[in-house]
Order: C-alpha cells, then sequence, then structure tokens
C-alpha cells in the first residue's frame, strides 16, 4: 500500500487530495496548522498538527512518519497562504515574508525531507501545489506570484537532482478553484480594484476558454494521475489544472 503525504492537506484542496488518495487505496497522513480540521479529518487519514514554513515541526514530523511507516511514496507538498492583496507601493514586508514563507519555504522543507526518505528507496513522487500565477503576473498579488513562480522553480531543480534516483517531480498549477479561499481571494482583489466580488468573479471565468472556475476534485485527479505509474515518464513540467486561462486581469 502506498504512502502519501499531504501538507496543509485538512481542508480545502488538500482535503479533497487526501480523501481521492484513501480512496484509491494509499495511506494518507496529512499536516495542517488548524488542530479544528486535524481533529476532524475522516476515518483513516492520519493528522499532525505542523506549520510547514517550519523546520522543526517538519523534522518532528517526518521522524514521525519514518517510525510509523518506514517510508514515503509520495508528497504533495501543498501548504500555501494567499498573502497580501495590495498594489506594490503599498505591499508591506511583513506580509511578504510571511506568504513566501509558508509558500516556498514549506514547498523546500517537504521536499527536502522527503527526499531523505525516497532516495534510499530508489523511487518516488514529489508533487508541488503552484498556480497559474507561477505561469503569469497577477495584478496586486506580488508575493503570491513571486512564491508560486519560485516553486515552479524549485520543482524543476529538484527533478533534476533526484531524477537519477528514480523520483519524479511536478507542479500542479491550478487556475481559480471554487471554494472558501477563491472567495476570500476574490473579496480582497474587488476592494483593492474597487469592484464588486461577482464581476471579479465573473471575470476569472470569463478569462478561461471553458469559461468556469475548477473544481478542487479536479486538482485532485491530478495528483492521482502524477503520483501512478501512468506518469511515469513525466517529470520536471508545470501542468495547468485551469480551464486554459489566457486573461488573468478581470
Amino acid at each position: 500500500m502506498k504512502r502519501v503525504l499531504i501538507t496543509a492537506g485538512a481542508n480545502g484542496i488538500g482535503l479533497v487530495m487526501a480523501r481521492a488518495f484513501a480512496a484509491e487505496g494509499y495511506r494518507v497522513w496529512v499536516t495542517d496548522v488548524d488542530a479544528t480540521q486535524i481533529g476532524a479529518l475522516p476515518p483513516g487519514i492520519r493528522g499532525t498538527l505542523a506549520d510547514a514554513s517550519q523546520e522543526p515541526a517538519m523534522e518532528a514530523l517526518f521522524a514521525e512518519i519514518t517510525g510509523a511507516w518506514g517510508g514515503l511514496d509520495v508528497l504533495c507538498a501543498n501548504a500555501g497562504i494567499k498573502g497580501p492583496t495590495a498594489a506594490i507601493e503599498d505591499m508591506p514586508l511583513e506580509g511578504w515574508h510571511q506568504c513566501l514563507g509558508v509558500n516556498l519555504d514549506g514547498a523546500m522543507l517537504a521536499a527536502k525531507h522527503s527526499a531523505k526518505l525516497m532516495k534510499p528507496a530508489g523511487q518516488g513522487v514529489m508533487i508541488f501545489t503552484s498556480s497559474t500565477s507561477g505561469l503569469y503576473g497577477t495584478p496586486y498579488r506580488a508575493p503570491y506570484v513571486a512564491a508560486k513562480w519560485a516553486t515552479i522553480g524549485l520543482m524543476k531543480t529538484v527533478a533534476m537532482e533526484l531524477g537519477p534516483y528514480g523520483i519524479r517531480a511536478n507542479a500542479i498549477c491550478p487556475g481559480s478553484v471554487n471554494g472558501p479561499r477563491i472567495d476570500r481571494v476574490i473579496e480582497a482583489e474587488a476592494e483593492a480594484k474597487g469592484m464588486t466580488p461577482d464581476a471579479v468573479r465573473q471575470g476569472y471565468a470569463a478569462g478561461t476558454a471553458l469559461k468556469r472556475l475548477s473544481d478542487p476534485e479536479d486538482v485532485a485527479d491530478m495528483a492521482l494521475f502524477l503520483a501512478s505509474d501512468r506518469a511515469r515518464m513525466i517529470s520536471g513540467q508545470a501542468l495547468a489544472v485551469d480551464g486554459m486561462t489566457y486573461n488573468v486581469d478581470p
């Protein structure tokens, strides 16, 4: 039975991923910073309260995983926050650092400690959650965009380093995904631009070829594919799940 770790897996897209992997017969372990969400995980999904951006917490997590499972087959480095929404001249440095800390440091730490388990095994899959913001610029979202572009660079480097050890690495780039998180993003962007949330949401949908937002299940399905042997020759790729975004500024 394969073993998967999903950071920030107790809610949102991460929880949908966790449920999908569990349904496919994986042993699933998730982290989150929300103790209530960890306590409410479905039966069969194991959870640890941990901040993915803090190395002591991640070291303790991986020691626990090693003791319980003895190894790891799949990493979904999914932890992320939206960061501040502001014009660049108004961007708070503290918010910038926090956003890069969770989104980028969290991805690096998850990859670092997963590699220590996967390299001796000679196999493994790392899946990083980036964003279409990691493929295009997005006004008023500088720290988030910077972190998600950097995540793709991190992924490609990891794929090069670890490929000789039988380890694949890819990034999923969701577009706007239905759920509470995008609702908060839209509300913040609407305030920054002086628009209504409905107008921003309609602009997001209109800026895709399929004229609709994605669902969390679409992202989970891509993660399952990338983790499977059907993707055995796919590595170092940033794969959009977004209905083909072509206009990111509603």
